[in-house]
This record gives C-alpha cells, sequence and structure tokens, in this order.
C-alpha cells in the first residue's frame, strides 16, 4: 500500500511540475529543484519513534512490546493520528498511515500535520489492568514528542476513548502545571473529550457516500447521464433506486456506517450484509442493525456467531464466513475493516460498483486499477474517513478554549466541513477520467507544496 501512495503522490508531483501555472515564480533549474525537494520530503517521515515497552502481566512474567510513534510532516501544524493496537502492526505500515494522515489532513484543510502510533498486541488478549499499563508505559516511552502542540495522538484500530483517558491522565501526571486537555483526542466527554466524537468516522463515511450519490449526482443527473465519464455513468445508474448494501467490519467506523445506512431517509438501503473479525451476517431482506449494534456493544464489539445467539435477539441472518461479504451481489460495499481488503486474489470477484473506503488502505494498487478501469467507483479513505480527525480538532479547540459544543455544533462542523471538500473535489472528478482517488492527491499535494514553498523549506 505504501507503493500506490508514494507512486500517486510522485504522479501528482510530476503534473504540478509541467503546469507552469503553479508557483510560476520557479522556472528552470529553481523549478526542478524545488520539486526534487517536494518529493524528497512528502516520500520520507520526518522522524521513526521505536521502542520495547517492557510490561510485566498478572501471570508473573515481564514482556516487552514493540511499539511506534511516527511523524510525517508537520507543515500545516502539530502532527495528529491514532495509535492502533494491533498483532499486524509493522513500521512500514505506521509511517504509510502517517502519510496518508498528512495528505488526510491537507485535503480537508485541517490544520494538523500527519503522525500514526502502534502497538504489537491483540489488545483482546491483555486484562484491563495490563492494557492501562501498557497505554501509561506508552506516553512515559514517548512522552518527550507528544504533546497539544507537537503530536496529539487518537484512538485507532483497536483503542477508543478507554484507552486515551488513560493516556492523557499520565501525561497530565509527567507532566505538571502544563495544558494537557488536547493532548490526546477522542477522550471520553467526561474527561474533555467531544460530543459525538465517537461516531464522526462512520457518520464522514456514510455522509460522503450520501452526498456524492444523493446530492451531487442527483442534481447533475442531467449532465452526467451524457457525459464520457465511466464514473459518471456508475454513479447515474444508482440515483433513486433501491440499494444493496454490505459493511465489512463493525467497531466504531463499520457499526456507525451501517446505522446510518439504516436509518437513512434520502436513499433506499437495505443493509444485507455485515462483517467483522468472526463471520459474516447475510438477510436477503435486510438485517436489523440495530438489534446487531446493541447485541455488539453488550459482548466485546463481537456479532453474534450462533444461531442461539441470533435467536436471542430475534434476528434472522445466514451465518456465512468473515471473507463472504467482500465478493457478495451488492451495490454498494462499505470497508471499514483493515488494509490491504481488495487485492488482486479477489478483484476479479468484487461485484460491488460503489466502493467506500471507511478503512485505511483498504485497497491495494492492484485492485484499485482494476477496479476504476471497470468503471467502479471507489470512494477512497483520504476523502471519506476524515470524521475522525475533523471532529478531533473541533475537540482539540474545545480544550484549549474550555468551552464545549453541542452534539449537533459538532456534527453540523464535521459535515459542513467534509462538504466544503466533497464540492471542490466531485466537479474534478466527474470531469475528469481519473480516479476519485487521484483528484484527492491531487488536490492535497498542490495545498501542501505551496504551504511548504512558502515557508521556505524547497531549498
Amino acid at each position: 500500500m505504501e507503493e500506490q501512495t508514494r507512486t500517486i503522490v510522485q504522479q501528482s508531483l510530476n503534473a504540478l511540475l509541467e503546469n507552469e501555472s503553479f508557483l510560476p515564480e520557479l522556472k528552470g533549474d529553481m523549478r526542478k529543484t524545488a520539486f526534487t525537494s517536494l518529493s524528497a520530503i512528502l516520500s520520507t517521515p520526518n522522524q521513526i519513534h521505536k521502542s520495547f515497552l517492557r510490561i510485566p502481566l498478572e501471570a508473573g512474567e515481564v514482556i516487552r512490546i514493540p511499539s511506534y510513534r511516527v511523524h510525517h510532516n508537520d507543515a500545516l501544524g502539530p502532527y495528529k493520528g491514532g495509535i492502533r493496537f494491533h498483532e499486524s502492526v509493522n513500521e512500514e505500515e505506521v509511517v504509510n498511515l502517517a502519510f496518508l494522515m498528512t495528505l488526510k489532513n491537507s485535503l480537508h484543510n485541517v490544520p494538523f500535520g500527519g503522525g500514526k502510533g502502534g502497538i504489537i498486541i491483540d489488545p483482546k488478549a491483555f486484562s484491563e489492568q495490563e492494557l492501562q499499563r501498557i497505554c501509561i508505559k506508552y506516553v512515559r516511552y514517548f512522552n518527550n514528542v507528544l504533546g497539544p502542540d507537537k503530536d496529539i495522538p487518537a484512538p485507532d484500530v483497536g483503542s477508543g476513548e478507554r484507552e486515551m483517558d488513560w493516556m492523557m491522565a499520565e501525561y497530565k501526571k509527567i507532566n505538571p502545571g502544563q495544558p494537557y486537555l488536547g493532548s490526546f483526542t477522542g477522550k471520553s466527554v467526561i474527561n474533555g473529550g467531544s460530543l459525538g466524537r465517537r461516531e464522526a468516522t462512520g457518520k464522514g463515511v456514510y455522509f460522503t457516500f450520501r452526498y456524492l450519490l444523493n446530492d451531487y449526482v442527483k442534481t447533475n443527473q442531467e449532465t452526467l447521464t451524457t457525459s464520457s465519464n465511466p464514473f459518471a455513468k456508475t454513479a447515474v445508474e444508482y440515483v433513486d433506486r433501491p440499494l444493496r448494501v454490505a459493511v465489512q467490519g463493525f467497531g466504531n467506523v463499520g457499526s456507525v456506517s451501517a446505522l446510518e445506512a439504516f436509518g437513512c431517509e434520502h436513499i433506499q438501503n437495505q443493509v444485507v450484509a455485515v462483517s467483522d473479525r468472526n463471520v459474516t451476517l447475510f438477510n436477503a431482506d435486510g438485517l436489523d442493525i440495530p438489534a446487531l449494534v446493541n447485541f455488539s456493544a453488550n459482548n466485546h464489539g463481537d456479532l453474534p456467531t450462533t444461531p442461539e445467539q441470533l435467536k436471542e435477539i430475534n434476528v434472522s441472518a445466514e451465518i456465512q464466513s468473515r471473507e463472504d461479504i467482500l465478493t457478495m451481489n451488492v451495490d454498494v460495499l462499505f470497508l471499514a475493516a483493515l488494509e490491504n481488503q481488495l487485492t488482486d486474489q479477489n478483484m476479479t470477484e468484487i461485484k460491488a460498483r460503489i466502493i467506500v473506503e471507511g478503512a485505511n488502505a483498504p485497497t491495494t494498487k492492484e485492485a484499485d486499477d482494476y477496479l476504476s478501469a471497470k468503471g467502479v467507483v471507489i470512494i477512497p479513505d483520504i476523502l471519506a474517513n476524515a470524521g475522525g480527525v475533523i471532529v478531533s480538532y473541533l475537540e482539540w479547540l474545545q480544550g484549549r478554549e474550555t468551552q464545549f459544543y453541542t452534539e449537533e455544533q459538532v456534527h453540523s462542523q464535521l459535515l459542513e466541513k467534509m462538504k466544503n471538500t466533497l464540492d471542490i473535489i466531485l466537479p474534478q472528478y466527474f470531469g475528469d477520467p481519473f480516479p476519485l482517488r487521484q483528484n484527492c492527491y491531487i488536490h492535497s499535494v498542490t495545498r501542501l507544496s505551496t504551504v511548504l514553498y512558502k515557508q521556505g523549506k524547497l531549498y
């Protein structure tokens, strides 16, 4: 996935280099030097911090857990990005995710740079007390590079407001007298978190899909119907008709996206399949999403895995393997799990014509190229899943100002910011024969390049 990110960024830089109306004051060798510098700056992180956390377990043994904090670029503001708790975490992945955060914040005009953290554990294999020790040790090891004006972590896969509360408390303890409310975002409301933060990414993911189809495409349907753009042709086919929806992943992002689809008054959605790390649940007539969300909330985030559990909550569904959801005969597929879900191994079996990336980097370059060539509309991670960082910014602001917004104010500002980005990107996408991901990267890189140039960092 890192290769895909670097490739598209380099393509964007090459296009800007040839476009003499972009930074026209840069000419000849000076222009080439500046763009060579840009390529080097964007393709490498500023710092990679890593450590082994020494953790005593309740059983008496002591283990050492690899952990990371990557600072990609801070031209736009303090580093910002989640901390992933997952056994598949590795340095390359964290570096790439930090890179994506830089691009995402630039695209949505959020005044943060790109950062990311990772801890190589399966959080479900540890007790609550052990997880708290891990969080405390992480803050102690990386304390010198963290802070409200330096690097502001947030939840990611495997972590949530509980972990952020623990981390903020430790940061406050070891930095007495220093501002601390803005040191971590995604905290519980009682600990200075923002109303609406937990649902923000999922709401933003679904809003991006709804706005593209129900607002932009529907409003411009007459023009797009006659367009030669293959993505316009695909999108127009799905206006004002019932849609079969599948949602891969049922954590904070997937469950909220599924709820939004289930209750949407603007589009006739039928959520026929959802999945988690254990199973896929399928019902051709639609699933009872609120019942499944309630079950998951009371069962450590897991979906029902047996007929008996389904019967207990009065939900009718077929139980299938977790991988089955990717190749189901649906119109819209939301990817809200992990990276590298659509690959060269399954891309020819994908039937969905609209794919929404709620997770980071769920589609490999091979699958992205293959599906885009077939006119599949792929709403990329950098565009769709920015709700979390946007509301994290609002939480950070509230912490600095000690004035707190209502949930309605938070959601209103979230959707308005995403709408502003969509209003810039969608006309370009449906006007140019380029995938949406490429359009997003070009816009993001253009802004980053301008900022870096004006800060005098290209020589």
